[in-house]
């Protein structure tokens, strides 16, 4: 069964300031499948914040330029969004995500508010 849990609670930083935020999976390696950062704010759709493929890849939302950063630990299960420059619009819940033999696995999501 394919699992994935967030770590931490809901996360506030300041503007221009940094977060990085950690994922659990369990039941599928990190590095057979690609893995997912999305994120919701309020109002709003979900949207695709940054990926990693199996072979490592890294692919990137437009808005990003430059200041998130998804990338693996060492082992099979934690994988990582580090986000620096915060802007009050990245104020979101924040998602991670794989898809696997067609099926949506979520984390549970994290709240994070960047207060201006």
């Amino acid at each position: 069964q394919v699992r994935l849990v967030q770590s931490g609670e809901d996360l506030v930083q300041a503007e221009g300031g940094s977060l990085r935020l950690s994922c659990a999976v369990s039941g599928i390696g990190i590095r057979v499948n690609a893995m997912n950062w999305y994120r919701q704010a309020v109002g709003k759709q979900r949207e695709l914040v940054a990926s990693i493929t199996a072979a490592g890849n890294t692919n990137y939302a437009n808005f990003m330029k430059g200041r998130f950063t998804i990338s693996r630990g060492d082992g099979e299960k934690l994988f990582y969004l580090q986000m620096n420059s915060l802007k009050s619009e990245d104020t979101a819940v924040y998602y991670c995500h794989t898809l696997f033999f067609e099926s949506d696995y979520w984390g549970q999501g994290t709240q994070v508010t960047i207060s201006s």
